[in-house]
C-alpha cells in the first residue's frame, strides 16, 4: 500500500493564530478520517513552548529560591542570549531523531507534528528551519498559519488564564513582549509572499501552504478549509523535487 500520510508537519504563525486549536482538533478526529481527509497519521506533537517554560521555571527557582544567577533569563523574562531560540529548534531535531532511533517503524503509524512561532526580531523561521537538520526536512511540510499582528495580540489577551500559564492552549505574553517579539515576521520573505510552493532551506526543496486564519476570532478550526489546505500540500509533498 503507498504511503497517504505525511511524515513531519511544521506548523508555524505567530501566536495565538489558531496552531494549537489545529493540534487539538487533529488529536481528538477519528483516525480514519484524519487519514483520509488530512493525510495525518497518529500525532505526535513537538512544541517548544514546554521546553522554554520549563527554562522560565527554573530561572525563578535559581533566582528567587537559591540567590542563584539565571541561566536562560533576565529579570523581565527575556532570553539573555539570542541563540537560545535556536537551541530549542535543535532540542526538537533532537527529540524527533530520538524517535527514529528507538523505533524503525515510526512513520508507518505516525506522523510528527512541530510547532513553534518565530518573529524577525530573534531569526525568524529562515533562521529557524536552519537548525533542522535534512533528515527532517527532506521529510517535512510546512503550513503558515496566517493572522496580522493586530489579530495576534487581540487573541493572544483573550486566551489569558493566569492560573494556567503553563497551558498550551491557554498561555499568553504581555502586550510588551508580543511587539518586541513578534510584531515583525519573516514569511513573506521567506516564501516569497506565495500562499503554497516550495522553500529552499540549505538547498533542500520544502513543500509549503499557507492557512488564512484571519478574522476567526475564536479560532474554531474551519474542516473543510484546514482539508483543502492539507490536501494541496499532501499534492506538492508527493510530487517535492530532489
Amino acid at each position: 500500500m503507498s504511503k497517504d500520510t505525511f511524515d513531519v508537519l511544521i506548523l508555524i504563525g505567530r501566536p495565538a493564530s489558531g496552531k494549537s486549536e489545529i493540534i487539538d482538533f487533529l488529536m481528538h478526529a477519528q483516525p480514519d478520517e484524519c487519514r483520509q481527509k488530512f493525510h495525518v497519521a497518529e500525532l505526535d506533537v513537538l512544541d517548544d513552548f514546554p521546553m522554554l517554560w520549563v527554562w522560565f521555571e527554573e530561572d525563578y527557582i535559581l533566582a528567587e529560591r537559591f540567590g542563584q544567577p539565571r541561566l536562560h533569563t533576565d529579570a523581565k523574562g527575556y532570553f539573555k542570549y539570542p541563540y537560545l531560540w535556536h537551541l530549542l529548534i535543535e532540542r526538537l531535531d533532537l527529540e524527533y531523531h530520538k524517535r527514529l532511533r528507538d523505533d524503525l517503524a515510526y512513520h508507518d503509524r505516525t506522523t510528527t507534528l512541530i510547532e513553534f512561532s518565530r518573529g524577525s526580531e530573534h531569526g525568524g523561521y529562515a533562521g529557524a528551519l536552519f537548525h533542522l537538520t535534512d533528515d527532517v526536512l527532506c521529510r517535512a511540510a510546512v503550513v503558515y498559519v496566517r493572522i496580522s499582528f493586530e489579530e495576534s495580540l487581540r487573541k493572544n489577551r483573550r486566551r489569558f488564564n493566569p492560573d494556567r500559564p503553563d497551558s498550551i492552549l491557554e498561555h499568553s505574553l504581555p502586550d510588551e513582549k508580543m511587539e518586541r517579539l513578534y510584531r515583525e515576521d519573516d514569511w513573506d520573505a521567506l516564501s516569497g509572499g506565495e500562499d503554497s510552493g516550495f522553500l529552499d532551506v540549505k538547498g533542500v526543496r520544502v513543500p509549503f501552504a499557507v492557512l488564512e486564519n484571519e478574522g476567526n476570532l475564536e479560532n474554531i478550526v474551519d474542516e473543510d478549509k484546514l482539508a483543502g489546505v492539507f490536501g494541496s500540500l499532501w499534492g506538492k509533498a508527493r510530487t517535492r523535487p530532489t
